[in-house]
């Protein structure tokens, strides 16, 4: 029971300090500095994690890794309808005006 308690502790940790990451770039409305790369990467690995601990029954890292997925799928959403919305406003400050 100890040891169960330890995981779903340190899960409750890495999630909430990944998602007030994402929250803190939504809210701000910038993705400056955020790679999509990191996103990628994060989303690819937790898809990965979470079917591994599937398969060995380990249900911590299973909601952990789910949760992480859902987070870096957020994430990578932000950081590309920032990175569009910050090209559209470029490409309308380049036009002339007549």
């Amino acid at each position: 029971m100890f040891i169960e308690i330890i995981g779903w502790a340190s899960s409750f940790i890495l999630v909430l300090t990944i998602a007030r990451q994402v929250y803190k770039q939504w809210k701000e409305g910038t993705s400056e500095g955020v790679s999509k790369w990191l996103f990628i990467g994060q989303v690819s690995a937790s898809l990965g994690f979470t079917i591994y601990s599937w398969l060995v029954h380990n249900w911590v890292f299973v909601v952990t890794n789910a949760v992480m997925l859902l987070n870096g799928l957020a994430g990578f959403i932000i950081t590309l309808y920032y990175r569009r919305s910050k090209n559209g406003e470029r490409k309308r400050e380049q036009r002339p005006l007549h």
